[in-house]
């Protein structure tokens, strides 16, 4: 029975033949279709990691900024220049102990 499918002829060639070309022809479609989807994964992670670098150096010039205007020699100057604050003076100090007998004391209307 075997040997007899085996053997059996279409338009002159075995039938085990023209099934092992079939075999051949989908396996090339699938392996041309996974390398068309594999080169389009490719792209798109060459990209994302573009992507992933630029936002570091957005990062990187983010925190060069925050760094720049958390100066206190900036903040200094500029409190000065456009609140007209500057450094407290001894007198303004007051001890820790002081502290709370002012707060409660802040409340109470004195007649």
């Amino acid at each position: 029975m075997m040997e007899e499918l085996l053997d059996r002829r279409w338009r002159g060639f075995r039938l085990v033949e023209l099934t092992g070309l079939a075999l051949l022809l989908v396996l090339m479609l699938v392996l041309y279709l996974a390398k068309t989807g594999g080169g389009a994964e490719r792209s798109e992670i060459a990209r994302v990691e573009r992507e992933i670098s630029q936002e570091k150096e957005r990062v990187r010039l983010l925190r060069a900024e925050v760094a720049h205007l958390e100066q206190p020699e900036r903040l200094e100057r500029l409190s000065r220049d456009f609140l007209g604050l500057g450094p407290v003076a001894a007198r303004q100090e007051i001890a820790a102990d002081s502290v709370a007998s002012l707060t409660t004391g802040a409340g109470q209307q004195q007649p």
